[in-house]
């Protein structure tokens, strides 16, 4: 249980994107006192935690009225990672369109949940990703074990938040510009393993078939 709480701790971290987070939050509240941009980092957070719960609560629910299979949503959810991850790696055109100051008569405490929270942290690939993880969850100690490390991941990203005062000083635009690209590669590399997962159990149900 511990290798599968770490397991899923780090790849939700990943997932989160926490970098492009960090260095979206930070142009979104440049001129923000230190102490008002910690606070609007707790109300980011605790938005982030809310709606991830849920969306991995609802998993086996969304799929039971839909009449979706695990393995069609692993293989949609594959690509839309792919494309945050590509939006990462080469940086630049894709990522404009999703950041840039809040839109006029947002104050901060609107900016928290939209759109810091969703969709720049809890993005469509991330949600699709949620509700797969949580579909997974088929026991009572995997339910505890997988909300506990998807609810580290996201405190680990908001304490990143907490300190971008800091941290923009001490690595600087660049900085988050190479880690960026790195949660690229490690994003492309999980929306790979769930496509191939879902078309590898399609492969398996045919010649069962």
């Amino acid at each position: 249980m511990v290798s599968f709480f770490v397991e899923l701790y780090l790849k939700f971290f990943f997932l989160l994107t926490p970098f492009f987070v960090m260095s979206t939050f930070m142009s979104m509240t440049t001129g923000m006192e230190v102490r008002e941009r910690r606070f609007l980092a707790f109300r980011v957070t605790l938005a982030v935690l809310i709606t991830s719960i849920v969306i991995a609560l609802i998993g086996n629910w969304v799929f039971s009225v839909f009449g979706i299979t695990l393995d069609a949503f692993r293989i949609g959810t594959g690509f839309l990672l792919f494309y945050n991850a590509f939006d990462l790696v080469h940086g630049g055109k894709a990522q404009n369109k999703r950041t840039g100051p809040a839109p006029p008569g947002l104050d901060d405490e609107d900016i928290a949940v939209v759109p810091l929270a969703i969709p720049v942290t809890v993005g469509p690939g991330t949600t699709g990703a949620l509700l797969v993880l949580g579909s997974e969850l088929t026991s009572a100690n995997r339910v505890i074990a997988g909300l506990t490390a998807i609810g580290f991941a996201i405190l680990t990203v908001g304490a990143l938040l907490v300190a971008s005062s800091y941290l923009e000083k001490l690595i600087k635009k660049q900085g988050f510009v190479i880690m960026s690209k790195i949660t690229g590669l490690i994003l492309s590399a999980l929306a790979a393993q769930l496509i191939l997962t879902g078309i590898m159990n399609f492969v398996r149900l045919f010649q069962g078939a």
